[in-house]
């Protein structure tokens, strides 16, 4: 299976209608948080990415259907001093899972980092979300330390 993989125009409408949808199944599934996407975000989230020049997202396709999703945000790095990819959302709609998509979607991220002149990669996941974990360790991710004595980064948030 050959995915066409599209590197994402927010201001094109059938993208924007294709990363709601497969953002919208993320998020009503239980590693998403079991709930739809806030209305507001669905009219507002293309428009609102497009504004950001160092946001970016591809879509993978399969017979036409949108499949899967990726949304990145380009970081800096002040140890490397270059700049990172910190992939959001990693999306493979539950029709097409198995099939290789998040693969080849953090395969084309990859070219993209290499392209920018990137340093890494990064992403967060739920240590409950074992397919996923899994997938992204096959892939070569691994937590992140900077001595193992001192332990592994763990992802925190505070609600503004």
């Amino acid at each position: 299976m050959n995915p066409n993989l599209k590197y994402v125009d927010y201001n094109n409408p059938q993208h924007a209608k294709d990363l709601v949808y497969l953002l919208d199944h993320y998020a009503q599934d239980e590693m998403g948080g079991a709930s739809p996407l806030k209305e507001n975000v669905k009219q507002n989230l293309s428009n609102e990415l497009a504004k950001r020049s160092f946001a970016f997202s591809f879509i993978a396709y399969v017979n036409n259907k949108p499949a899967g999703l990726i949304n990145c945000f380009e970081g800096f790095s002040t140890f490397a001093c270059k700049p990172l990819i910190n992939i959001h959302d990693l999306v493979v709609h539950s029709d097409f899972r198995g099939q290789g998509l998040s693969r080849a979607l953090i395969q084309s991220v990859c070219e993209e980092g290499k392209k920018r002149g990137c340093c890494k990669i990064t992403l967060e996941v739920l240590t409950g979300n074992t397919v996923a974990y899994q997938a992204y360790r096959r892939f070569g991710f691994k937590p992140y330390e900077l001595k193992p004595e001192n332990g592994s980064a763990t992802f925190m948030e505070f609600y503004l």
